[in-house]
């Protein structure tokens, strides 16, 4: 019976919380190294984000809609990828304080390219993409989200087209190293 009233309970103590995350993505984007050179490359994103938690449990659940933007070297030039990423990501906090939590999130992130698709015929990137945030921060007072998140892609992002002795395409995906900061009201 006690249990059964907790669990009536817990929704009702529910907590959700609006806010904006924004910060820096550093991009390794995996291919053949005969066709593309994989080095670093630095992008941003930015965007609302919401929180919903149930707070005697430490569990819950965000979600963001991330303006995203990178850059991608090639043997003929750099170009931009833009995209609207949303990622879904389940939360496990930890309170040490009123002050001060610590989290830890996983889940699934889906992208849409809103930029260019080709890049001077020899890059092709996807309309979308899907990828698995494995992630953990800090909570400090409450509203300030400082995290720390690796994306790894699970499906290809595009691809590339070499045309030295005949066509090759080769698919890439990008995987990425993302430092945030998010306010929560």
């Amino acid at each position: 019976m006690v249990a059964a009233c907790l669990l009536i309970a817990l929704p009702s103590q529910a907590q959700i919380q609006f806010g904006v995350k924004g910060g820096l993505n550093v991009s390794k984007v995996s291919i053949s190294k005969e066709v593309f050179n994989s080095s670093n490359k630095t992008g941003f994103f930015i965007g609302p984000t919401a929180e919903f938690t149930l707070p005697m449990l430490g569990v819950g659940v965000d979600v963001s809609a991330l303006y995203n933007q990178f850059g991608i070297d090639t043997e003929s030039g750099s170009t931009t990828k833009k995209s609207i990423e949303i990622p879904i990501n389940l939360k496990w906090t930890i309170g040490f304080s009123s002050v001060l939590g610590a989290y830890i999130a996983a889940g699934p992130q889906f992208g849409f390219n809103v930029g260019h698709r080709w890049f001077q015929d020899i890059c092709e990137f996807n309309k979308n993409s899907t990828s698995l945030n494995v992630g953990a921060g800090l909570k400090i007072l409450g509203h300030v989200h400082v995290g720390a998140n690796y994306n790894i892609g699970l499906k290809d992002t595009g691809v590339m087209v070499k045309q030295r002795n005949g066509e090759t395409r080769t698919d890439f995906d990008n995987n990425t190293w993302q430092i945030s900061l998010a306010y929560m009201f």
